[in-house]
């Protein structure tokens, strides 16, 4: 039987000047704006803010964006863990000693359990890890590499929904009676309330996702069904 580890980010956009400029130069007004002036004052009027929304989309981009909080659970039950900072590097470095608590023989009997996992948090991770020149943990790599079906991932999303098809982790949620983890917060908050200093509320937010993933993954695996015959 493969170990579970429960996994879930959350990111934010991109915090470095250069970056930023670099997205900014690349906004430019819609193709139906041919005049000068009318190209102008879409600069002036609507530019700002399309540049502001176009930086904001680097926070689900790998290549700029920055992992502010890793929250799972190693053991797939209890309260779960999470790693959180601002200082990116200190956060990955944390959560490989993290991984390294796993035995190496192990190593190639874990899943890496999330919703959305292998389309978008291993995916982001690794790319972090990369940018960052920090080696990824063996199961981090081995996962971020593996396919939507591998054993190596258990993504709930797609389990639930097919391949290529969508549902939110609160929908699901909901189809099975679990209560949602959003509370007063959701993905689309995350970058201004780390803005706000609230980042402690996004590490809340997070281990929500974290326990109502495992509770969507024990139900899909029948896990509590089989634990009730064996101690029937």
């Amino acid at each position: 039987m493969n170990h579970a580890i429960i996994l879930d980010i959350e990111t934010i956009q991109t915090q470095r000047d250069d970056v930023a400029a670099y997205i900014a130069a690349t906004v430019k007004p819609p193709a139906t704006y041919k005049k000068p002036e009318s190209i102008a004052a879409w600069h002036k009027e609507d530019g700002p803010q399309a540049i502001a929304d176009a930086v904001a989309k680097t926070g689900l981009d790998g290549a700029f964006g920055q992992v502010v909080c890793i929250g799972y659970d190693l053991h797939d039950t209890g309260e779960p863990d999470a790693i959180y900072g601002l200082d990116e590097r200190d956060v990955l470095t944390r959560f490989n000693a993290a991984l390294d608590t796993i035995p190496r023989a192990m190593h190639n009997a874990t899943t890496v359990v999330g919703h959305n996992v292998s389309g978008f948090d291993l995916r982001f991770l690794w790319q972090r890890y990369v940018v960052n020149g920090i080696r990824p943990h063996a199961i981090i790599n081995a996962a971020a590499q593996a396919k939507s079906w591998d054993v190596k991932i258990y993504d709930t999303m797609t389990q639930f929904a097919g391949y290529g098809n969508r549902i939110s982790l609160d929908k699901l949620c909901l189809a099975l009676s679990i209560p949602s983890p959003k509370g007063d917060m959701d993905g689309s908050m995350v970058n201004q309330a780390v803005k706000d200093g609230r980042l402690l509320e996004v590490v809340e937010y997070c281990k929500r996702d974290v326990m109502a993933t495992r509770e969507i993954y024990r139900r899909m695996t029948f896990k509590d069904a089989d634990q009730m015959r064996l101690v029937a």
